[in-house]
């Protein structure tokens, strides 16, 4: 196919729309179930670059939730701790490699995953297929599904689901286009390679620097290679746990993306852990009432009946105390940006949210700033000299 006529372009009101290949190519992908929309496309030409980078970088199944072309979670095939199986809803469960990327890639940020795009690195198994039919999402692309995962993911939304299988071995052209109010605009494709030398500019004191952590390093950086700019990614144990894209202040990228990494780990807190829910309720309304219930607005709603919906009893306040004790035991959170930090605040942010390794592109006139700042709290951070802005 060369190319595929869309229902509208961004907005309803966008007509025609349509994707083609202007050298008279096939397209890379096959539609094999549903529709596609312009956005769903955009996000999955984005989330495919993404988890095949990542497969890439670290050898390891990759997979990606997307929406609104970046990404609510990324995360690479590392086996899930106890704490993390109950976080996920997969206790018990023995899951496949790319089932663990996928559990991953959609427990970082489960609210804003919420009708998503999938990608996968790997082929769709029947377990992957069967966890994203229990969830809320748009569509999916890969490489390549099973009998058994195919079957699952048509049944989806009423037949309708989304389903798009990827040319592995398909290479984009040096040069792309696009069009911005009539004007074309044409650059060199960023195909700069995410490796293990990025991070050799090691400028603080410490310069430990575990596998594990040119590991999650990598994961951010790849992450934001693929998210709109301003960005920076938080990390740990393989997958994003807090992505803050699309803002105008690095600096609020950061809190943004801290304070979605400090829900990440409130969800692993004993007190949200043994919340009474009762067992009727589905997933989405538990990831609201967990939301609710780490914010600032759980005092007011006990006031109201409303927690009687999804829960047998009252739970327990917990306190903004509680919540600073708990964030104080997380540490070895590693911390990527698209370019690089020009103050000083934004690593004292990180440190609040337990980052020891960060990677960052450098070149600040205040780099002496930054660094003593990393040096104040002992972190390792690298200068990976590369500039990352996604537009």
């Amino acid at each position: 196919m060369k190319e595929l006529e869309l229902k509208y372009g961004c907005n309803p009101n966008q007509k025609p729309a349509r994707v083609f290949m202007e050298n008279e190519a096939e397209l890379p992908f096959t539609v094999l179930n549903g529709r596609p929309g312009y956005i769903n496309l955009l996000d999955a030409m984005n989330s495919w670059q993404l988890v095949r980078e990542l497969r890439e970088a670290t050898g390891l199944p990759a997979a990606a939730s997307f929406k609104h072309v970046s990404p609510a979670g990324a995360a690479v095939a590392v086996p899930l701790s106890p704490v993390l199986e109950k976080v996920y809803f997969v206790e018990g469960v023995e899951l496949s490699p790319i089932a663990t990327a996928y559990i991953r890639a959609r427990g970082a940020d489960r609210m804003s995953s919420y009708g998503d795009f999938v990608a996968l690195s790997d082929e769709c198994d029947a377990q992957t297929a069967s966890f994203l039919k229990r969830e809320v999402s748009d569509g999916i692309i890969a490489p390549a599904y099973s009998p058994e995962a195919l079957e699952i993911l048509k049944s989806k939304r009423k037949g309708t689901y989304l389903i798009l299988q990827m040319d592995p071995s398909y290479q984009p052209e040096e040069l792309e286009r696009k069009q911005v109010f009539g004007i074309t605009f044409e650059q060199k494709r960023n195909n700069v390679a995410i490796t293990e030398d990025c991070l050799k500019d090691i400028v603080t004191k410490n310069h430990d620097l575990p596998e594990s952590a040119k590991r999650d390093l990598l994961i951010a950086l790849i992450t934001l290679k693929y998210t709109q700019s301003n960005s920076v990614c938080y990390t740990k144990d393989g997958q994003a746990i807090g992505i803050g894209a699309g803002q105008q202040s690095r600096v609020h990228c950061t809190r943004l993306a801290g304070t979605k990494a400090d829900n990440w780990f409130l969800r692993q807190s004993p007190q949200v852990l043994n919340l009474p829910f009762k067992p009727e309720v589905r997933r989405p309304d538990r990831d609201n009432a967990i939301d609710v219930y780490i914010g600032e607005e759980w005092e007011d709603l006990l006031e109201t009946d409303d927690w009687k919906r999804v829960f047998t009893e009252k739970p327990p306040v917990f306190t903004r105390e509680e919540k600073k004790a708990w964030l104080q035991k997380e540490t070895g959170v590693s911390l990527g940006s698209d370019a690089f930090f020009p103050f000083g605040d934004n690593i004292e942010r990180a440190h609040k949210s337990g980052v020891t390794y960060v990677a960052q592109t450098g070149g600040s006139i205040r780099d002496d700033n930054v660094i003593e700042t990393a040096d104040k709290y002992n972190m390792t951070m690298a200068m990976t000299h590369i500039r990352l802005f996604h537009h």
